[in-house]
Order: C-alpha cells, then structure tokens, then sequence
C-alpha cells in the first residue's frame, strides 16, 4: 500500500504547531488550543477523484478484514499509519439511510434520510471515533508507550463505545458518568465490559473537569472528543452519506450538538472530500441543540462573536445535556464555513418529532428528536427551503432510550402533550369485544 502520513496540528491559524500521531497530547504545548488531525493532502492527490471511488466502492461489500469496517474501508484517509494487526474493530461504521418518502412529501422536500448511525456495535454513533483511538493506543502499548489505561468523561454513548473497544483489546477503561443522568441501558453497558465505572455527584461539565485532571496522570490516556483521534473516525459519516447518495451531496444535514465533537466531525469529511475533488459543493449544515443546554444557540443568535457556557438542565435528550462543550471552536469555525445554521428544540418538540418520525417506521432516540425537531421549524420558518435534499443524523439507537418512549406514549413525561401517543388497548380474549375494538378504527 502506498504510504501515507498524518499528524497533529494545532486549529490556531496564528500558531499552527504539529506533533506527532503518537505523541500522548491533547491541545498545543505552545498557545493551548485544540489540535486536529491533518493529513499529507499532496500525496492523496496522487491518486485520482475517480480512483478513490472506485477503491472505496471495491472495499464497501468486502468480507475481508478491515475493510468490514466502514472507517477502516477508508483507512488512508483516518489512520494511515496504523497496522492492520492492531486495529480493534467492532463492525462499526456502513450504517444505512433510511428513506423516509411520505414524510419528505408531507413536509414538501425533495427527500428525507435518516443516517442511522446508532445500528453500530454500542447502539451510537461514538463507535465510529472509538475504533481509531483505541487502535491508536493499542499500537502505541505494543510499541512500549505506557499507557496504563485510557479514560472518558461521558454523557452514556461515549463510555459505552470505550468500555466495549478497550474491553476488546484487552486495555483497561475508566468512565466518569454524572450519577442518576444517564439511562440504565447507557449505564450498564461500561458496567457490562468491565470497565472502573465512577458515577459523580456532578453533571457532564463537571465529569469532564474530572477526567481532565485525571488523564495529566502519567499512563492515563484521554478519550473524550477534544482527543482529536475520535474525530478522524466520525468524520466519515459524510464519506458514507455521500457514497450512499452515488457520490451526490445533499441541501441540508442536520445533526444534533452536545460536546460538538460530531458537527465538527462532519464538516472535515466534507472539506476533505472537496479538497481531494469528489465533490464539487458543500451542503449547509444545521446543528441542533436542546433548549435545555444550548449554549451554542446562544452564542449563534450573537453571530457567534462570543460564546459562553451555560448550566446544562434536565433534558430528555440527556447525552447532550452539555453546558460547556470542549469542541466549540472547531464547531463554530466549520458552521461558518458551511453556512450554517443553529436551532434550538424544546422537550415537548423533540419528544412529539420524535413520535411522529416514528409512525414512518423508524424508532427514534430523543437527540434524533431534537434534529427532526429543529428541522421542522427550519421548514416552517423557510429556513431549509421546500424541494430541498435533506439528511438528519440520528446518532444513538432507540432501544437504549426504553424508558423515554414507554413514558411518552403513557403520559408519563411531565409537562409535555403527547400528540402522537399511542396507547395499549387491554380487551378481553374474545372475539367479538376485539372486534368491536377493532372496529374503532378500521372503520375511520
């Protein structure tokens, strides 16, 4: 295989330091900000717009490790220089859209896809970043780095993506999750592989402080999001979308924010697909946030000239319960770039949008919610105009939000109108009382 090469960079545009992909650093030792992977852009141009199509269409239906992984299949652009021996994969990545045709019409849109990035191993979309940092470490102990364990401050998704590759390659794993916030199905998943699973007295913010401090501990690796590794993963998301749609890019992808990690994320697929010439445009991108915790909303409506942290509130859309997200810089320059946008949903807008999508046969956790949501009033207020191609990212599976769908079509959730509960009806086991029930509404 032709040999690539990629590094660290720092985002400062007046810094712009580069260390090495194995050095054990997570922002610039000279100015302090955040670092991204960049890679030798030249050599990639070696190979034709054309010829990486067809090299990554060859790869996609193959049975042949890595390349069932839907990062790995595309390797020379995340981690070039790793080694397949180390590679820890799940089977992450190659997740469908999901066409969504009778609500894209009702809504007035040319199309409508849901990327269904939780049908991964964890049930979310953190697998995909999770596979090429644990590889990384995984490749660096074999090499005699000491790392003794690798560690995460996380909201749910983001320990049980670690826990579960480090779990595989035999590295140990420490979560730090904000105790009672979490969903039971998000908090036994650590607990499951074996991970050293800390609930605090705190919320997300409060954990990642933690964590922080934690991993300036020589031998404890960092994972969470400001680690740029994960992104390298995520961003092939956009990759995926856009071999999908036949090498075609859509209007409008909206994905919902919390740590911002993800829509930074994607608008490096983006721009290195342009770079490389597979595409000749970029869609606009809409970044989601609950109204509960939407400090980037916020700062948005001020035209991003300043950006403060907020207290994170209750939210149903409890993975992105974040007040002070750590990818915000790299958010906010690749919204601008994009021309984008940001809304903001309310609890009762993402759990009803949620609801709704779900009668099109989907089954939609309530971030997925908030995305649908803010997509709706981007129509209404002619924000995404009509006709338009959209695709929303739906970034956790819905089976690990039970409870929040049980307690949406009881009734439970306080404050919130359900209008498109579906109740259980309880009848009797004879024939005529099911079908007088029957009856109520087959003849509507």
């Amino acid at each position: 295989m032709k040999k690539y090469f990629a590094q660290f960079e720092c985002i400062n545009p007046a810094c712009r330091a580069q260390y090495s992909i194995n050095d054990i650093i997570y922002t610039c030792k000279k100015c302090g900000s955040l670092l991204q992977v960049v890679h030798d852009m030249e050599a990639l141009k070696n190979l034709s717009p054309d010829a990486w199509k067809k090299l990554f269409e060859e790869r996609l239906g193959s049975v042949r490790f890595p390349n069932t992984s839907g990062i790995w299949n595309k390797r020379e652009w995340v981690l070039p220089e790793i080694e397949t021996e180390n590679i820890i994969s799940c089977g992450e990545g190659k997740t469908h859209l999901f066409d969504v045709p009778r609500l894209a019409k009702e809504l007035g849109l040319k199309s409508l896809y849901v990327k269904q990035c939780g049908i991964s191993h964890t049930g979310s979309f953190k697998d995909l970043g999770m596979t090429v940092l644990v590889s990384q470490v995984n490749q660096m102990r074999k090499k005699g780095v000491n790392i003794k364990a690798v560690a995460c401050a996380s909201t749910g998704d983001t320990s049980a993506a670690l826990a579960a590759y480090a779990a595989k390659a035999g590295i140990p794993s420490i979560v730090f999750l904000p105790a009672g916030k979490v969903s039971t199905a998000q908090l036994i998943q650590p607990v499951s592989n074996g991970a050293i699973v800390l609930a605090l007295d705190t919320d997300f913010d409060g954990c990642m402080s933690i964590v922080k401090q934690v991993s300036q501990e020589e031998g404890i690796y960092l994972a969470n999001s400001m680690n740029s590794l994960r992104v390298e993963g995520q961003k092939t998301i956009s990759i995926e979308i856009t071999q999908q749609l036949e090498w075609n890019v859509p209007d409008w992808i909206v994905i919902p924010g919390g740590n911002l990690g993800n829509v930074s994320a994607l608008g490096n697929g983006f721009e290195m697909m342009h770079e490389l010439r597979l595409i000749s445009k970029f869609p606009r991108i809409a970044l989601a946030q609950s109204s509960q915790a939407n400090p980037l909303y916020l700062s948005y409506l001020k035209g991003f000239q300043e950006f403060s942290p907020v207290v994170a509130q209750k939210t149903l859309a409890s993975a992105i319960q974040i007040g002070n997200p750590v990818s915000v810089e790299k958010a906010i320059r690749v919204l601008k770039r994009f021309n984008g946008v940001v809304e903001q949903a309310t609890e009762e807008e993402l759990a009803n949008a949620s609801a709704k999508a779900d009668l099109h046969g989907l089954y939609n956790d309530p971030h997925t919610g908030v995305a649908l949501a803010c997509m709706f009033k981007l129509l209404e207020n002619g924000t995404i105009p009509k006709g338009s191609e959209v695709v929303v990212i739906s970034t956790a599976n819905g089976l690990k939000f039970t409870e929040f769908k049980v307690n949406y079509h009881e009734n439970k959730i306080e404050k919130i109108h359900p209008r498109w509960q579906n109740k259980v009806h309880y009848v009797a086991a004879k024939f005529e009382n099911v079908m007088d029930t029957l009856k109520k509404f087959l003849e509507k």
